[in-house]
């Protein structure tokens, strides 16, 4: 047959060649990776994640920017996440526009994320009103923290733009593992009189966050947890391991030691990985990243057997190394793609801030009268400082939203700390299959629960806290899914005209 047909079938596969993607090819694949240090480099410096002023005078471990930028030879698309406990939309705008500036990525392709650790400095003015009214000490440290603004938007650009130099031909994949022994759900039913009053003096609450753990009053939790660890995996041309993303619904873990910044667990993964990986022999530049899932209301205690005690770090430790196994376990199954091709949507979606009367602000002003706090319910003063901040603000608030495409895998992007309910909904009903929720991405804007939550009441549901309508998340999941909706529709297109 070669003998007598030998033009044919030489025709045929230099036609097969031409459209099957190849390293060199017209429709190459390439990845690039690149971390910043973010490290504050002026002491001391406040710590974000308590009512109670902390500060710190050195550093347990880095704080970083790690950034991933890809490329099907059409588009660009970075991914980068900061150890941050969240980071306002104005000052990811500023970053993303110097970086677009010195890459030339379009800043509608960038999706930047915060992971939420509570042992870094705060990035928002929101951090000096909750402190207002402190000591020469506390306002001294607090200055340090706003010349830090700067330090994140230079370190974000910077690791947008490194990475994105740092692109080579890569093959990328897909794949999850579970591990459910190390998320709660942090809300809980009481049984009657176990629930203490709200800061504004009400008893409506239904629901108890951060309960006593062992408690006989506990009934059960309010909510699910999401066990899945989702994970982006991309491996260089030699087929060695260059970055993994991966997305965790998890809040951090704490125990960090007093005084000191840290990473939490987000850290200590990325610091693991390489580690669990050593076997398929990592490329010099590869790359790990943990992204916070939907953890609004998911921690890591339990409730109802808690664990004995930890010493510092411990903890991190072990639920970083179950991450990191985890990982191992997913990217090991992972099926490769030498190409695919890369999709992304971003929406303005305007919200209703949460609505104050002069009533309430006329009470407000009179619980900061008092002087003596014992008088008052717990956080009193601390939420009536927020809450007279709030009803400062514009009545509607606009939030970005971001639906990203990689293959047939779907990310979307939300900027606020988003319960759980939220994000297995958008899995079940994404077009693409599989999907995560990056949380903190692109702005921080409070908590989001749902409808449903909001009637149970609770921390995450007070005025300050939650910031925007009660039906929001309505409106953020129906909005994403239709934007995820048209990323597949693109997608589909494009198979058929090929």
């Amino acid at each position: 047959m070669f003998r007598r047909y030998p033009m044919v079938i030489l025709a045929a596969l230099a036609s097969l060649a031409f459209t099957i993607p190849s390293f060199g090819g017209p429709r190459e694949f390439t990845a690039g990776t690149a971390v910043a240090d973010i490290t504050p480099k002026q002491w001391p410096i406040p710590l974000v994640g308590s009512y109670s002023f902390r500060q710190a005078d050195r550093a347990h471990d880095p704080l970083n920017v790690r950034a991933i930028v890809l490329s099907d030879g059409t588009n660009r698309m970075a991914i980068a996440v900061v150890d941050s406990c969240y980071i306002p939309r104005e000052l990811l705008d500023r970053a993303k526009g110097k970086a677009s500036k010195a890459s030339g990525i379009p800043t509608n392709w960038m999706l930047v994320s915060a992971t939420h650790t509570h042992s870094a400095p705060p990035s928002t003015g929101y951090y000096r009103i909750r402190h207002e009214g402190s000591n020469e000490a506390v306002k001294r440290s607090v200055s340090s923290q706003e010349s830090y603004a700067n330090v994140l938007v230079d370190g974000i650009a910077e690791a947008i733009v490194t990475a994105d130099k740092r692109r080579q031909p890569a093959e990328i994949g897909w794949g999850s593992d579970s591990l459910p022994e190390e998320v709660f759900n942090r809300r809980w039913f009481m049984k009657p009189g176990a629930i203490p009053p709200d800061p504004f003096g009400g008893t409506t609450d239904r629901v108890k966050f951060y309960p006593p753990g062992g408690s006989k009053d506990l009934i059960n939790p309010a909510g699910p947890t999401d066990p899945e660890i989702s994970v982006l995996a991309i491996r260089d041309a030699k087929r060695r391991p260059l970055a993994v993303l991966a997305n965790y619904s998890l809040h951090y873990v704490g125990g960090t030691p007093r005084g000191e910044i840290s990473a939490d667990y987000f850290g200590e993964f990325a610091r693991l990985m390489p580690t669990r990986l050593r076997g398929l022999r990592p490329s010099k530049d590869f790359l790990a990243i943990l992204s916070n899932g939907t953890s609004g209301d998911i921690n890591n205690l339990n409730y109802r057997n808690p664990r004995p005690p930890r010493e510092d770090f411990e903890q991190i430790q072990i639920v970083a190394g179950k991450v990191a196994d985890a990982v191992y376990r997913a990217y090991r199954g992972a099926k490769f793609h030498q190409w695919v091709s890369l999709g992304m949507a971003e929406r303005e979606l305007t919200l209703k801030r949460r609505a104050i009367t002069p009533e309430q602000i006329a009470a407000f002003k009179k619980t900061l009268d008092v002087t003596d706090k014992r008088k008052l319910p717990y956080l009193a003063k601390e939420y009536a400082r927020q809450a007279l901040a709030l009803a400062e603000q514009p009545e509607t608030s606009d939030i970005k939203l971001q639906a990203l495409r990689i293959g047939d895998l779907g990310i979307v992007a939300i900027p606020f700390e988003v319960f759980v309910e939220i994000g297995l909904e958008i899995k079940e009903r994404s077009p693409l299959q599989p999907t995560f929720t990056i949380e903190l991405a692109n702005g921080a804007d409070g908590y989001l629960p749902t409808p449903e939550q909001h009637e149970l009441g609770g921390y995450e549901t007070w005025l300050s806290t939650n910031r925007v309508e009660k039906n929001a998340s309505r409106k953020i999941t129906e909005t994403l899914l239709d934007m995820l909706s048209s990323l597949a529709a693109q997608r589909k297109a494009s198979i058929a005209q090929k």
